[in-house]
């Protein structure tokens, strides 16, 4: 799907506070140069990625510079938060002064396959004779389009449930509930016997409401979760996937086992590691942050990350970001990026940057590395992930939305307001499909 956009300014509201141009440009196949011809090239590598994650990654660039054979150098450059970093490719877009490579979060994938800035990463893989099968299917599936992969994934992660094991012990509960009505179930044994503050703290975050919809094989967006074509409106209320999450999360609250955290992934993940909360809900990605944390406390337990209902049958989708490859209409410094992506997604690479981040290894081969080994021994709550993953399948990757940032946000401010007493189910169903479907009728007017 290499859809064209108009070659005109148009101000988008997809990143909060901002403006942004979007260039035309329909995708044609790159030159990419033999690998032979690359000495001396220099790539710009703009990423998000900072604390830990950004010396994990530091430290791989610096052993691809001192180790390729290829004479490639890379410039890795922290460019703030994901949004910030899109924001500074846009404007840098708009004066043809961009990365070579760049690091998006997979809530901006529609957007930059709309852009017409990228070489899709089926071209060098298709050039370069690449095994793609060497990618964890259900990683790539997020990022494919009529079997062709527009980026490659890098950090990615799932999102599990996570559990006091010492609280479930007390509480005489001896099987984690598998869906959020289960978690209703067994709430008042974990506040009278267990000893938790908060059966379960669960933030309000966008990206669990999707997973809740994918969880019960339901779509976000229609056109086949904006895969097909792209999406023109939400699908989740005539589905009734949105209210059947609402509904659940409402009584959950109402009854005091859901109280409300705050806003966003981690929101939650305090009370848990203080020992507040039985439960709580976060990414793969937490899970050394919150050992850490908690510091031998209590043990830690995790589990898949919950349905709605236990009949649902669905699965779990990605977050995270994955490497994009824009068209500088330089075939060396295409092939010096490719290389370079091929360096960070090898199962050597993979291995360490999973130990190093929690981030789940996408190359199948990284688990048959002696550093994951390892890590899983030394941390054998990540095989839930792993697990889940394999047991999730190509078909709940989830939806790809020209507007999705702005859509998690409104999703977030409904399902505070509704926690707040402010409006009923079917108000916050009705007020984020209504805003939703506004936003991306206004997108899809200009990139007609």
């Amino acid at each position: 799907m290499k859809k064209k956009v108009i070659a005109s300014m148009l101000a988008l509201s997809m990143i909060a506070g901002t403006s942004s141009a979007v260039f035309a440009a329909e995708n044609t196949t790159a030159e990419m140069a033999d690998a032979s011809d690359v000495d001396g090239t220099t790539i710009s590598f703009w990423h998000s990625m900072g604390g830990v994650n950004g010396e994990a990654l530091d430290t791989l660039v610096k052993q691809f510079n001192e180790e390729n054979e290829y004479g490639i150098t890379v410039d890795a450059q922290y460019q703030g938060e994901y949004d910030d970093s899109l924001n500074k490719l846009k404007s840098a877009q708009i004066g043809n002064m961009g990365a070579d490579l760049v690091q998006v979060y997979e809530i901006g994938t529609r957007f930059m396959i709309d852009s017409g800035w990228i070489v899709p990463m089926q071209e060098m893989i298709d050039g370069d004779g690449y095994d793609l099968s060497q990618i964890e299917p259900n990683l790539a599936a997020y990022y494919t389009i009529d079997n062709e992969l527009y980026s490659m994934p890098f950090n990615s992660s799932t999102p599990i449930l996570y559990y006091n094991k010492d609280m479930f012990e007390k509480a005489g509960i001896t099987e984690v509930p598998d869906s959020l009505e289960g978690i209703g179930e067994i709430g008042q044994q974990l506040l009278d016997n267990g000893g938790a503050g908060e059966a379960m703290s669960m933030g309000i975050y966008g990206w669990f409401f999707e997973q809740l919809i994918s969880k019960q094989g339901l779509e976000y967006a229609n056109n086949g979760n904006g895969r097909k074509e792209a999406a023109t409106a939400v699908a989740f209320d005539e589905n009734g996937a949105a209210k059947n999450i609402l509904t659940v999360w409402k009584d959950l609250n109402d009854k005091g086992f859901a109280p409300i955290v705050g806003k966003g992934g981690d929101a939650g993940l305090a009370d848990f590691s203080a020992g507040k909360s039985a439960i709580t809900l976060g990414s793969t990605a937490s899970l050394k942050q919150i050992l850490q944390d908690v510091n031998g406390k209590f043990e830690v337990g995790t589990a898949y990350f919950p349905k709605v209902s236990s009949s649902d049958e669905g699965g779990v989708s990605i977050g995270g970001a994955s490497l994009w490859a824009l068209d500088n209409q330089d075939p060396k410094k295409l092939r010096a990026t490719w290389e370079f992506i091929k360096f960070l997604i090898s199962p050597e690479s993979q291995a360490y940057w999973n130990a190093q981040t929690g981030y789940f290894p996408v190359t199948v081969a990284a688990q048959e590395e002696e550093t994951f080994k390892q890590n899983v021994a030394e941390y054998p709550q990540f095989q839930t992930a792993i697990d889940q993953l394999h047991d999730s399948a190509p078909e709940y990757a989830g939806a790809l939305l020209s507007v999705f940032p702005e859509a998690r946000a409104i999703v977030e401010s409904e399902i505070e307001s509704l926690l707040n007493g402010n409006e009923d189910v079917d108000a916050a169903v009705k007020n984020m499909t209504e805003s939703i479907n506004g936003a991306i009728e206004e997108y899809n007017l200009v990139n007609e």
